[in-house]
């Protein structure tokens, strides 16, 4: 297994590497650029603008050029098994082109309307999670839901992850060297079978292969599109793998990032007062004057902590079953 896994691994990291760099020739060509956005640290328009800013529409044939590898490979695949876990992210990341579509056509940084992407997120959530899900529907021993509110639990966490990636996209490396990591600590804590491992190894050559060219200072962004794709495969391998709840420390600081949004919108609606000198969290940092390739390698630092502790507590609810 552990040379199926590197072989898969390689070939989707060289896949990602090579049709990456040819996108982004394209993107150049074609004006798929950064923006000036109405958020951001100023210095933002002349280190961030003019970055391709769709590069994770690679990851999608990347992980569909995977498909005959892990058939080969892995002895329990099956093309169902495949879809369920391939559907969800690549829906997920339509609804990321789309903003990030209506953005180059615009030449703005302003895509889908808030209220707009909720819906299409929540719209192609419920009905993959409707599918997907089957029952006893335990979050923990001890806790079993019904099937609706089961339901309803996939799609907050699925809607809020893909949001929580979104928005961890702001530095170079950050959002991919996170999501590499949940990926890497998907192996150690996930057993689900030959064909689910293949899987994680193509997600983690995906995001080795994206990161090469992610590196400070990025050649190019993944873009909503790249954001929504590495979300919604990360929730669909816990959810395949009956451990949703797994989904919560192997997201970590993707939690961390939205909840210092979240944060910031109330207190300054609230209590007409900032707590963070700009959200998300990261450009915090940055305002405080940290470099950002230091922001980036401690948020990832404090990723791996955070999975480890947070993984800890779950696995010692388990045992003890509440």
């Amino acid at each position: 297994m552990f040379i199926a896994f590197v072989t898969v691994l390689l070939f989707a990291f060289i896949f990602e590497l090579l049709i990456q760099r040819r996108w982004i020739g394209v993107m150049h060509k074609m004006k798929i650029e950064q923006v000036t956005k109405l958020y951001g640290p100023s210095w933002h328009e002349k280190t961030k603008m003019g970055t391709p800013t769709m590069g994770g529409i690679v990851f999608i044939p990347v992980a569909l050029l995977c498909l005959p590898l892990i058939m080969t490979l892995s002895g329990d695949f099956s093309w169902e098994y495949a879809l369920r876990l391939l559907s969800y992210p690549i829906a997920a990341a339509a609804v990321g082109l789309i903003d990030d579509w209506m953005k180059y056509s615009r030449h703005s940084s302003d895509g889908l309307k808030s209220l707009q992407k909720l819906a299409l997120q929540t719209a192609v959530t419920i009905p993959w999670a409707l599918w997907v899900s089957s029952p006893p529907y335990m979050i923990l021993p001890g806790i079993e839901l019904s099937r609706a509110l089961f339901v309803l639990l996939v799609a907050f966490i699925g809607v809020g992850l893909q949001n929580a990636v979104n928005v961890t996209d702001g530095l170079d490396g950050l959002a991919a060297g996170c999501s590499l990591i949940s990926f890497t600590a998907a192996l150690t804590f996930i057993d689900g079978g030959a064909a689910l491992t293949l899987f994680i190894a193509a997600a983690c050559g995906i995001c080795l292969g994206f990161l090469w060219h992610n590196a400070n200072p990025a050649e190019v962004f993944m873009g909503d599109v790249g954001a929504h794709f590495l979300a919604g495969f990360l929730l669909s391998i816990c959810l395949n793998a009956g451990v949703l709840i797994f989904v919560v420390p192997l997201g970590f600081f993707f939690g961390v990032e939205i909840l210092s949004v979240a944060i910031q919108i109330i207190a300054i609606r609230c209590f007409h007062r900032k707590v963070f000198r700009m959200s998300p969290i990261h450009h915090h940092f940055e305002m405080a004057g940290w470099q950002e390739t230091r922001i980036v390698t401690r948020f990832w630092i404090a990723h791996i902590l955070g999975i480890v502790l947070l993984m800890a507590a779950v696995l010692y609810l388990a045992v003890r079953g509440l």
